[in-house]
């Protein structure tokens, strides 16, 4: 007796559960979901909005991959402080070249001060052709560093040094390091090629 309304409870629960419809022979269930993977979806729900808002919309926070990008700057201006109080050396302009804001500072400076002889993207016009793999008085960065603060007077480089101070000179360095060997058409080469 008790086995026959264990079967009816069965069948009423499998009756009670499975929809009307078939499809294929499959029949669907209609179960209600479990509460917590319901509160899984609204939370994502609800994080996904409020992270458009606040990263998006009203950007209220950098995106990640912004405060990466500020960390690593801030990471290279550190590294490149303590290698500067050591001393200038080609590796500090390594480091300056591989910053963008340094090099931004440099093209800034660049584009004010050395269009005149050498053009806004530096293909030379009096002076030579800075994006050429040829170098007048040598392409290792504390080669151009001298040149740029001391200058060529018998070139017609003036000693830049005085005017733009030790940052900018700097800057102006790390930037034509990143445009040499971009070999923009411009005025012929002159000098020896660069081995840096």
């Amino acid at each position: 007796m008790s086995g026959n309304n264990d079967n009816a409870n069965r069948e009423a629960y499998v009756h009670d559960s499975i929809k009307e419809h078939e499809f294929d022979g499959i029949q669907e269930f209609d179960n209600k979901l479990p509460n917590w993977w319901l509160w899984t979806l609204y939370g994502a729900i609800v994080f996904a909005l409020i992270y458009w808002v606040v990263f998006h919309t009203l950007e209220i926070r950098p995106l990640p991959r912004e405060d990466f990008a500020a960390e690593m700057q801030e990471a290279q201006e550190i590294q490149l402080e303590r290698a500067a109080a050591a001393g200038l050396s080609n590796e500090t302009f390594d480091m300056m070249a591989a910053l963008e804001d340094r090099v931004a500072d440099g093209r800034e400076v660049f584009v004010k001060h050395c269009v005149a002889c050498h053009l806004d993207d530096g293909r030379g016009m009096v002076g030579p052709n800075l994006t050429d793999s040829v170098w007048v008085h040598g392409c290792e960065p504390m080669q151009m560093y001298d040149v740029v603060s001391d200058g060529i007077a018998a070139k017609g480089m003036p000693a830049w040094m005085n005017q733009l101070g030790p940052t900018r000179v700097q800057a102006v360095v790390a930037y034509v390091m990143t445009i040499r060997d971009t070999n923009i058409a411009g005025k012929a080469p002159e000098g020896e090629p660069c081995i840096y």
